[in-house]
């Protein structure tokens, strides 16, 4: 448009850049074309916030002060780099005009999370028992990780945050930080106000999923907002607690291990002291690392997953290395050797579980659920497979039922169509 002053644009990737430019950004959002939009289902917000497609990608808009935009850009940033689970930050739009010079609000760009739902997208669709503990737990694991790193978000909801399955469970993201606040460390004074904040609003996105008649009346919101307070108080205390042994009590520390590891914890750093009498130890971690599973999945395999899913694989892959009879090879080229290492292992599941699995599903059912996902669905409908008749389901026959019985028929996920205003 002639005369009309271009905003400043600063995105992540110069190959964003061109086509963020040719977006309308001298109307506001509200007013952008049905053309332009996509029908992703959002959650509840303060501000506008539009989907649009640019190449293969979906990326969120949403309108916010100019220097709102820059700071929630930089936070989203930096956890990022935490390796905090949240939504990628792409760009940020500043000084936007109208067409007759009249100021716009500045633009946050994000990129949409692929097979990521908010919560109401969750409660309007047909979900197992307990939806609503599993979204709330979720959120509790979250919040731990964020505390673990020094951040006060200000702002604890489910309305603030996006969900993707991690087998029986869900795994949180972070979508909105706008509140949020990045300290060397935080005092115990900030997390009881974050828990505070959380008991109150999840209360709130219960009380509106009611009015909405999304969920059944008779749900405690207040009972919601607890089993977070409990559950987060609950993880915290296991990751950050001091312990005292007797030196004779050491394998209390490996215990301490195991566990911190099937919660999906790693310790980076122990530290222990022994007093002046030399009778007992002193434990406390200091550094603790999230994604144990997943970390050791990705050095085996490769594969990316979420934690749960990454446990559910390598417990599928240490049970196909012990399995009775197993031969190695994907047709069976011969006894599997006693000394066959880890590293060899994984490459035989490879080749002979997970690949054969992937590589069947047709394109059209890819869209389905995330691979991750998929395997953990298929070890489920194998395993109600093998008790219903009573022996173990060979992989490839396993794989056939899956796909025509099972995943033909789930709703697609990777960018689930919002047919409701949500």
């Amino acid at each position: 448009m002639p005369g009309l002053r271009p905003p400043q644009i600063y995105a992540v990737h110069r190959a964003d850049y061109g086509a963020i430019a040719e977006l309308p950004w001298h109307q506001p959002l509200r007013e952008w074309s049905e053309d332009l939009l996509g029908g992703l289902p959002r959650g509840i917000s303060r501000h506008v916030v539009r989907f649009v497609e640019i190449g293969d990608e979906v990326l969120a808009i949403k309108e916010t002060d100019d220097r709102q935009a820059l700071r929630e850009f930089d936070i989203l940033g930096v956890l990022g780099n935490l390796a905090v689970p949240t939504v990628e930050p792409r760009a940020y739009i500043t000084e936007r005009t109208t067409a007759e010079s009249a100021k716009l609000p500045g633009a946050l760009i994000t990129a949409y999370l692929d097979f990521s739902l908010p919560y109401r997208a969750l409660f309007s669709r047909s979900l197992a028992e307990d939806t609503a503990g599993r979204l709330v737990d979720a959120l509790a694991v979250l919040l731990a990780r964020l505390h673990l790193v020094g951040f006060y978000w200000g702002d604890v909801s489910l309305s603030n945050t996006l969900f993707r399955r991690d087998a029986d469970a869900y795994a949180a993201y972070v979508v909105d930080a706008e509140t949020g606040e990045l300290h060397d460390q935080l005092s115990n004074g900030q997390r009881q106000m974050d828990l505070r904040i959380a008991r109150t609003n999840i209360a709130g996105d219960f009380l509106d999923l009611q009015a909405g008649g999304i969920i059944d009346p008779t749900i405690d919101p207040l009972a919601a907002g607890q089993r977070l307070f409990e559950a987060y108080n609950g993880l915290w205390a296991e990751l950050t607690r001091v312990e005292e042994f007797s030196v004779n009590e050491r394998w209390r520390i490996d215990e301490r291990i195991r566990r911190l590891n099937d919660l999906g914890f790693d310790l980076g750093e122990l530290t222990v002291t022994t007093d002046l009498d030399g009778v007992s130890l002193l434990v406390e971690p200091k550094v603790v690392e999230p994604n144990h599973h997943s970390r050791r999945l990705l050095r085996l395999t490769g594969i990316g997953a979420n934690e749960n899913q990454a446990r559910t694989m390598l417990n599928d892959l240490d049970s196909h290395r012990s399995a009775p009879g197993y031969t190695g090879g994907a047709h069976g080229s011969g006894e599997l050797p006693a000394e066959l290492s880890e590293d060899e292992a994984a490459k035989a599941w490879l080749e002979e579980v997970y690949k054969p699995l992937i590589a069947a599903i047709p394109d059209n059912l890819t869209r389905k659920l995330e691979p991750g996902q998929i395997f953990y669905e298929f070890v489920e409908h194998r395993r109600v497979m093998s008790r219903a008749r009573q022996r173990d389901i060979p992989t490839m026959e396993a794989i056939a039922y899956f796909i025509v019985d099972y995943l033909a028929n789930l709703p697609d996920e990777s960018r689930y169509v919002d047919t409701q205003k949500f």
